[in-house]
């Protein structure tokens, strides 16, 4: 009974880990099918017969986004929506560029780690682990610093300096995802109840309309 208790719970451990993880590849390359209609976690592979080296370019990124906006700040990406052979090899790239005191305001990846690196100017960058400590962890970075945003945390990058900045990111899923935190609370559809944000926030419901007015 119990070598029979122990196969079990070695068989339980075995799955988990296996679960735990991306499978391996079986295939070179699955390139993204648009047309595809089939629902699945990603796209459809296009047939291999009709992939052409365009499905693994993009050109972008070495222009400068257009940071007129009220945040300041302009993120170009380059995943699978760009680049459809990125489909299943769980990676992309974003370029930010940020005007001067422009900010990238907080947001999470649910479903990727970020890796940042500087390439012009001077950045603040942080992201706050989760509850009950709430720690901010930030850091002012120079041209050439790169940092690393866990997955799935709350996280911002700042120019602090007096100049443009441009930064370039990996993130590690095709698709990772944006969360923009005041987006997200503020500009829900349909709202989020102000009663419920009033409780949240501990302001009153004069501010939440005020607030959700600019989203």
């Amino acid at each position: 009974m119990a070598s029979r208790f122990l196969f079990l719970v070695c068989v339980a451990i075995t799955a988990s880990i296996a679960l735990a993880s991306d499978p391996s590849s079986l295939q070179d390359f699955c390139v993204a099918d648009p047309t595809g209609s089939v629902p699945v976690n990603g796209h459809v592979c296009k047939d291999p017969k009709l992939v052409v080296a365009e499905d693994f370019f993009f050109s972008g990124l070495h222009l400068a986004g257009n940071t007129s906006n009220p945040a300041g700040s302009k993120v170009t990406p380059a995943n699978v929506a760009q680049i459809s052979g990125l489909n299943t090899f769980g990676i992309s790239l974003v370029r930010i560029d940020y005007a001067p005191w422009g900010i990238n305001a907080p947001h999470t990846h649910p479903r990727a780690t970020e890796i940042l690196t500087v390439l012009e100017g001077s950045l603040q960058v942080g992201f706050v682990t989760s509850n009950p400590e709430n720690k901010l962890i930030t850091k002012v970075l120079q041209k050439g610093d790169v940092f690393v945003f866990p997955v799935g945390l709350v996280h911002f990058q700042h120019n602090v300096g007096k100049v443009n900045a441009v930064a370039i990111a990996a993130l590690s899923s095709q698709n990772p995802g944006v969360i923009s935190i005041a987006n997200a609370v503020f500009g829900s559809n349909p709202a989020i109840s102000a009663d419920v944000l009033a409780k949240a926030f501990q302001v009153d419901k004069e501010t939440i309309y005020d607030f959700q007015s600019k989203f």
